[in-house]
């Protein structure tokens, strides 16, 4: 098997392919032959050392998989041999692999519909704004939603989650080709970042009812001045490494609210809820409720060039590695 190794969190995150022996599944487990690894700025930023969460070095990245059953271990009904399974890693990590042995309790079925590298890094972006819209806040039918950071891979999942519930949607990126994507993805409307808080309010129509904001930064504060009475910001992420600093006085006037969305965290605390959120999501996407774009696929030796993509934002949607 190969796999890819992370020895020391640095600046640019390093990390190196490994060959070694194929392991094994013990009693309670599947081997899963992974196709596709699904890559984040989450996994670029934990490599590095500045996440939340800091696994224990040497470790090998990658929270979410794609692949088949190529072996079971004692006990083990269910999922068998050949089955398309997907799984989450997001204590133990380790999804930049080849093969991966795993709690048979902790995979899930995929959709014949679903491709391997569409399951591997759809689960944490579109589960995220599942999560996000069914048990942090509501999104109405007919309400302007803002999605900044719209090109990347949260912002085109939100983009595509909004709409699928009936909402207006405005798309703020940084770039032409991300601003196109996320106007593929089904936005109304897209914007660069230029005198945001009034092109906000214009394209609304005087304020919008939800922001969703993955990037963090001076966009923040414009965005959270732009909502309307009522409206809900919702922190999902710093991906311009700034955490920004927001007045609570802005939050005040017109009864807004600021909302935080982590999906991880929550999953992480009721692993068998966000299991059955993962199946959820999947079989969405199977039945073509969720369209999530195919991604940039690249070689698992090729893990560094993902890292810098996320860690230099040029990156449209997601990247996955197949091994």
């Amino acid at each position: 098997m190969q796999r890819i190794v992370c020895e020391s969190f640095e600046e640019p995150a390093v990390v190196t392919l490994r060959e070694e022996p194929t392991p094994v599944p013990g009693e309670g487990e599947v081997l899963v032959e992974v196709d596709a690894a699904g890559v984040s700025f989450v996994d670029d930023l934990i490599a590095r050392g500045r996440y939340q969460v800091t696994p224990a070095l040497p470790y090998t990245p990658g929270s979410t998989v794609a692949g088949r059953v190529a072996a079971v271990g004692a006990g083990v009904s269910a999922p068998a041999v050949d089955d398309r399974v997907a799984a989450l890693l997001l204590t133990s990590f380790g999804g930049f692999t080849s093969h991966a042995v795993l709690p048979a309790s902790a995979v899930v079925a995929v959709p014949a519909a679903v491709a391997p590298e569409i399951a591997a890094t759809a689960i944490e972006s579109y589960c995220t704004l599942v999560f996000g819209v069914t048990r942090r806040v509501a999104v109405l039918p007919g309400e302007w939603v803002v999605v900044l950071g719209a090109g990347g891979g949260i912002g085109l999942a939100a983009v595509d989650v909004a709409r699928g519930l009936g909402a207006r949607v405005l798309a703020a990126a940084s770039t032409p080709d991300k601003r196109d994507a996320a106007t593929a993805a089904g936005a109304e409307a897209a914007i660069d970042y230029t005198d945001l808080k009034d092109r906000i309010r214009e394209v609304t129509g005087g304020g919008a009812d939800v922001v969703i904001d993955p990037v963090g930064g001076p966009s923040a504060e414009a965005a959270l001045r732009a909502l309307g009475t009522g409206g809900r910001f919702c922190v999902v992420g710093f991906a311009s490494g700034e955490i920004p600093r927001l007045p609570a006085n802005i939050v005040l006037l017109r009864n807004r609210s600021i909302i935080g969305v982590d999906w991880g965290d929550w999953a992480r605390d009721d692993h068998a809820a966000a299991l059955e959120l993962v199946a959820d999501v999947l079989g969405r996407i199977s039945r073509g409720e969720l369209h999530p774009p195919r991604p940039q696929v690249l070689p698992l030796a090729e893990a560094p060039t993902a890292f810098a993509g996320y860690a230099n934002r040029t990156v449209t949607g997601k990247i996955a590695l197949r091994p």
